[in-house]
């Protein structure tokens, strides 16, 4: 269960830390985001299941996590996979953690028939995709919307991975809308209004992307745009340009 992090995990131990406490989660949940954005899918999203060691290590550079973790893909296997992971902090301001990863068994993306089947419905179809709060306010959303609510996780992992800093820990709380885009490419051309929400502030945090895929290609976030509350407001607390 997760517990708000405490004043002391938040003054960044070195050495070997508690593999359950928040500073070695939030590092590993920093590599799953990672891991989302080179291997994600409609249809494979990964999700953090146990820090099972974690060191942690002032450098010139900034602070180095070494992390030895296991993800499930939640999507649709549920299989397991062992993972290592070695994650910067820079300090330098607005700069992104760097993330050096390898899981064990994780072939590269193979086009599934299951993907080839969505793609092929929704690249030919004469009505594009239009939905909003996914899922609902009861947590519920239908299993047509399932893949594009896969999609805008992995999408979000590309925020989510480029705006991480070690007092921030991000999830995806809500799909606001997604409206599928005309391109003359072979892809899905997606536009996504998403809530991301940082355990650590409480804050959630509103931003409007375009994202792409097809199943040789992957997912790729080709805009995105931060929606602040106050309109005064030019980005999120640890905003970074896009790269």
């Amino acid at each position: 269960m997760n517990t708000f992090p405490h004043a002391t995990e938040l003054e960044m131990a070195t050495g070997e830390l508690v593999p359950t406490h928040f500073p070695a989660r939030r590092a590993a949940k920093v590599a799953v985001h990672y891991l989302n954005t080179r291997h994600g899918s409609p249809f494979r999203v990964f999700g953090l299941q146990q820090v099972h060691k974690a060191t942690a290590e002032d450098v010139d550079a900034g602070r180095k996590y070494s992390l030895d973790f296991s993800v499930t893909e939640w999507a649709r296997s549920k299989s397991v996979f062992r993972c290592s992971a070695v994650v910067l902090f820079s300090t330098a301001q607005k700069t992104p953690p760097d993330v050096q990863l390898q899981c064990e068994d994780l072939q590269q993306i193979n086009t599934t028939p299951q993907e080839e089947a969505f793609y092929h419905r929704y690249s030919t179809s004469d009505s594009p995709v239009s939905a909003l709060d996914i899922p609902d306010s009861h947590g519920n959303m239908s299993q047509e919307m399932e893949p594009f609510w896969h999609l805008a996780g992995v999408s979000a992992s590309f925020i989510m991975l480029r705006e991480s800093s070690e007092n921030t820990e991000f999830n995806m709380a809500q799909v606001a809308s997604v409206t599928q885009q005309e391109t003359s490419e072979k892809q899905l051309m997606l536009k996504y209004h998403l809530l991301l929400h940082d355990f650590v502030s409480q804050e959630i945090l509103h931003w409007q992307l375009l994202s792409s895929w097809s199943p040789e290609r992957g997912v790729r976030v080709l805009e995105t745009q931060f929606l602040p509350k106050c309109p005064h407001a030019t980005g999120p607390p640890s905003s970074t340009p896009d790269q």
